[in-house]
């Protein structure tokens, strides 16, 4: 199932159809978005997990993501829709 990204990038607000099939987290997804080639950053979290506590790897996504232009990346909440209630495709 397919969620929605909100985030900004050089201050402009964008939105972004995400699936964790296609990419293992919301700032991969972005970043590719946007054309961003993120492998070095990447192998440097694996390497800050192994040794390091959720806060540390949290704080240098963080501002690694800051540096790179993008302000707050969120998933917006899953609209809950009761059963018989969904959009029926025309």
């Amino acid at each position: 199932m397919s969620r929605t990204i909100t985030y900004t990038y050089k201050n402009e607000a964008k939105t972004l159809a995400f699936s964790y099939r296609e990419f293992h987290s919301i700032q991969e997804a972005v970043a590719a978005h946007e054309g961003i080639d993120i492998k070095e950053y990447l192998k440097m979290e694996l390497s800050l997990e192994a040794v390091s506590d959720t806060k540390t790897v949290r704080n240098f996504r963080d501002a690694h993501f800051a540096k790179l232009g993008f302000g707050k990346i969120a998933l917006l909440p899953k609209e809950n829709v009761g059963i018989g209630k969904k959009k029926k495709a025309e």
